[in-house]
């Protein structure tokens, strides 16, 4: 095996776009029986791999680094103990930090997990992180049934999207909010598309009066703003809901009275998918999950947010973002 291999990598920690260099190295010798030789096809950048670059996240890599935790990947060959994948095989990382912003790579084998030939190249690149952070927090935190709400901020973040269609599939009401902005009506019919009862803006969620209809009673809360947008949502859950926290990207705190606790037997919790996944790998339960995904993916029940492909040569451009749209490095 030889191959020259394009990787982004850096070797300390700051701002995206100032410590991370493209690089070119070469790969050789012969596979150790339990590794595989990937291609990369395409790695989505997230927001918690340009945290992790800064240094700021929860997690901190040995440096020098390789960052990126999602992909799509073909196996391009296999050591001689490898039975869990086959050569021509697309496979997604089963195992946060291995470093996915590069071409190629080799790995070991029980660290991936091989996906429909059929699934989409976005929809295979973003599996594991986004739409398995929605499912577990829908799936964790409130005996949901048919005919319940949930309430969200940021509805309109990938995350936020596929909260929404998988509502819609579970036959859950969801209620979003979201920043107000010139094309507000054309947003709240996006999501509304996607399976949205209702969508606000900050502004008029703080003042509705949605939830004078009992029925529609807020038994969960997902929060990933913070300051005074998760505060507006804490208002509106109901007696004995459930407040969950996956992010703060306000970076502002949030302030919780006593009354909360005391007189609404409101329980708030925190999900952070990272944890969830180590503590998970391997286990039926996780697959079972992936597998799920990968089914409302084939059915058409789940579609991906707008995306936008990068070449790794221009991996700053995806670091500023593409207004909207989820950038996604690609090696051709």
């Amino acid at each position: 095996m030889e191959d020259e291999v394009r990787c982004l990598s850096h070797s300390q920690f700051g701002s995206p776009g100032d410590v991370v260099q493209l690089e070119k190295v070469k790969l050789s010798g012969e596979l150790q029986e339990a590794e595989v030789y990937l291609k990369i096809l395409a790695s989505p950048v997230n927001p918690a791999d340009l945290i992790t670059i800064t240094g700021n996240y929860a997690i901190k890599p040995l440096l020098p680094s390789v960052p990126g935790n999602e992909c799509v990947a073909r196996v391009m060959n296999i050591g001689s103990g490898v039975k869990n994948l086959s050569v021509g095989d697309l496979v997604v990382p089963f195992r946060s930090g291995l470093g996915t912003w590069r071409s190629a790579g080799v790995f070991n084998a029980t660290d991936w997990f091989p996906v429909p030939h059929d699934l989409g190249t976005v929809e295979a690149a973003t599996l594991t992180v986004n739409p398995t952070t929605a499912y577990r927090m829908l799936k964790d935190f409130a005996d949901l049934k048919p005919g319940d709400t949930v309430i969200q901020n940021a509805a309109n973040s990938a995350v936020g999207q596929i909260v929404l269609q998988m509502c819609r599939k579970w036959g859950i009401n969801c209620i979003g909010v979201v920043r107000s902005r010139p094309d507000i009506d054309t947003l709240k019919a996006a999501l509304k598309s996607l399976g949205a009862k209702d969508i606000f803006t900050e502004e008029e969620f703080a003042t509705t009066d949605i939830f004078s209809d009992t029925l529609l009673s807020p038994k969960l809360a997902l929060n990933c703003v913070g300051g005074e947008s998760a505060e507006n949502l804490l208002t509106h859950l109901a007696h004995g809901g459930t407040f969950v926290t996956y992010g703060c990207i306000s970076k502002k705190p949030t302030t919780i009275p006593a009354s909360v606790f005391i007189y609404r037997n409101i329980k708030c919790c925190g999900f952070w998918r990272t944890n969830w996944t180590s503590e998970n790998h391997g286990s039926p339960e996780r697959v079972r999950m992936l597998e799920e995904i990968v089914a409302m993916y084939q059915a058409g029940e789940l579609q991906v947010p707008p995306t936008e492909f990068v070449p790794i040569e221009n991996f700053r451009e995806a670091f500023e973002g593409v207004q909207g749209k989820k950038c996604i490095l690609t090696y051709e």
